[in-house]
């Protein structure tokens, strides 16, 4: 079935002067209004003083510095809590913290954030502090048995909190209630980015810089790590981060990075000088994310705080090792979904919400799962794999138009006991539910869907930002538009629709179609990954794409390809791929 082509309504008004007029019309369809906007440079960042907490935070993390007190970071299993981790680790040791350690729960042993039992493993190391990055804002349990222990609690995060903060001894969460921040979209890594800026100013308004002999560190140099963490949360790039995320690229391609990013960068096969954010969540990322996928994530953080670049390179090459795995391990179980997915077209249609559910299913690959069957179905997925003999773990991915987290929210609140815990976003979130409650909560989380979605929000239009002259088909605006970003979530990388008349094509890499062809008296070349999966290139003359331009670099040589996302042959009968 053809998919439908819709188009981004740009913003009223006036469109943005001085531009090409392409790019132009993108911002206006991204809703740029204001020429100020285009500014990318730190000044332009939020205060961390609107902040909620931040002065009770830094207040601590100063005292326990000056009193030498042993503080224990608790980090995520992502590359969002492996970035954050890394941002405080060395954040703090260039303010002179001196007993400073880091502790990451493993997700099949302990699960997600400061729980009791991670507590009680915390506690082995006799904290007086702990901060929790990226994780804490509904550990309620696990603060309450921190301050029995007599630690202190530093909770940083940006997780939507529930009906209850816990009793900690500061939080700093943009999305806490009553926090005046402008921007609540910072990932985990912004926010203790953000607490640590405000430390440093606290620290100099206290002399403590001159009176330690110590310098006073440019915390700019982790900005790396910021744009990693931020793109790999595939947090909204409204325009803090933007900047955030714009000013770590920058430092990337002009080789100003650590040691560990460097090293994950090459064995992606990726090199410092145009890279873009693209490049950090489809490369980057998910070689950093396999070490909390499979193993442990102590491996990831360890190659971002190692400032030894032949040991950087060792624990990449593990890493880009366990990502195979993850792939293979993913295929197989995506096979095995897409085969139950059609034992569910009993009365010839999906639900609005789909649950998945596999004994065979691996804890760490859930995620990415449930994100690969939602872009098939078009519709929100939860994707469950065994956590224990009596319960499973569930990772969701929802579409626009469905906030999965209060959607969570609803189901748990309709049906008491139903769901153990959950947590997340509006398009991610994961949950815990005993075994026995599987089928019930696969009827009500379809029934809360079907409440948000109508048929048209399932359709899979495919957005775009128009059709591009035969004219404009060129290197020059592709690189253009590549400097125009960072692009991201909630702030789309262009993507252009067009008709075209197929020149040549082949397959390529045994699944993926490469094409030459025509509009507009002009030819380009052009890839389409994964659409060719019997081996064999479809016989068409003529197809109907949705498309990014890309500035193609190989051997030393540049020009331009447009990278296909959606292909459809026209007036041919060929089945759309």
């Amino acid at each position: 079935m053809s998919r439908q082509f819709s188009r981004r309504a740009p913003a009223a008004g006036q469109l943005l002067s001085g531009l090409h007029p392409v790019l132009a019309r993108l911002y206006a369809a991204r809703q740029m209004q204001h020429t100020d906007e285009l500014d990318q440079s730190l000044e332009r960042l939020l205060p961390p003083a609107s902040l909620k907490g931040i002065d009770r935070a830094t207040a601590l993390l100063a005292e326990a510095l000056a009193q030498r007190r042993r503080i224990l970071i608790i980090a995520d299993f992502d590359a969002d809590g492996a970035t954050s981790c890394a941002v405080a680790m060395r954040a703090l040791r260039a303010m002179g913290a001196e007993a400073l350690h880091y502790v990451v729960p493993n997700r099949f042993e302990y699960g997600y954030g400061l729980t009791p039992e991670i507590v009680a493993v915390a506690a082995e190391w006799r904290p007086d502090l702990l901060i929790t990055v990226d994780n804490g804002i509904s550990s309620i349990e696990g603060v309450q048995a921190a301050q029995r222990s007599g630690m202190q609690v530093l909770i940083t995060d940006h997780h939507l909190p529930g009906a209850e903060l816990p009793p900690a001894d500061a939080i700093v969460n943009p999305n806490q209630p009553g926090d005046g921040f402008a921007s609540k979209m910072l990932a985990g890594v912004g926010v203790i980015f953000y607490v640590m800026l405000a430390l440093r100013a606290e620290l100099r308004a206290r002399g403590w810089f001159v009176q330690r002999g110590i310098a006073e560190p440019n915390l700019a140099r982790l900005l790396d790590l910021v744009a990693l963490g931020t793109v790999a949360d595939v947090v909204p790039l409204d325009r803090n981060n933007r900047i955030l995320v714009a000013q770590g690229l920058k430092r990337i391609n002009q080789a100003q990075t650590c040691a560990g990013l460097q090293a994950l960068l090459s064995v992606a096969g990726r090199r410092c000088g145009r890279l873009g954010a693209a490049d950090l969540g489809f490369a980057v990322a998910p070689r950093l994310n396999a070490a909390g996928r499979l193993t442990d994530m102590s491996l990831g953080i360890e190659c971002l705080l190692t400032d030894d670049a032949a040991w950087a390179d060792v624990i990449a090459r593990q890493l880009d090792a366990l990502n195979r795995e993850r792939r293979e391990i993913e295929s197989g179980m995506q096979a095995q979904a897409l085969e139950a997915i059609g034992h569910l077209h009993l009365d010839g249609a999906l639900p609005h919400g789909l649950c998945l559910f596999d004994e065979s299913w691996h804890q760490g690959v859930i995620g990415i799962l449930a994100a690969r069957i939602r872009e098939r179905v078009h519709r929100p997925v939860i994707a469950f794999a065994p956590a224990s003999d009596t319960e499973l773990k569930g990772s969701a991915r929802s579409v626009a138009g469905l906030h999965i987290r209060d959607a969570l929210d609803a189901v748990a609140a309709r049906h008491p006991g139903l769901v153990t815990k959950f947590g997340g976003h509006a398009m991610a979130a994961g949950l815990t539910l005993p075994r026995t409650h599987f089928e019930a909560f696969r009827i009500a989380f379809a029934n809360e869907a079907a409440q948000h979605l109508s048929d048209d929000d399932l359709a899979g239009r495919v957005i775009t930002d128009g059709e591009l002259a035969g004219d404009e088909l060129t290197l020059e605006l592709a690189q253009l538009l590549r400097d125009a970003g960072p692009w991201g979530q909630g702030f789309p990388e262009p993507l252009f629709e067009g008709v075209f008349d197929v020149a040549e094509q082949r397959v390529v890499g045994e699944r993926h179609l490469k094409l030459r062809l025509s509009a507009g008296g002009r030819t380009v070349e052009a890839i389409a990954f994964g659409q060719a999966p019997t081996g064999e290139p479809p016989a068409w003359k003529r197809v109907r794409a949705a498309y990014r331009l890309e500035v193609n670099e190989f051997q030393g040589r540049r020009g331009l390809q447009l990278v296909i996302e959606y292909l459809e042959g026209i007036g041919d009968g060929q089945p759309v791929i």
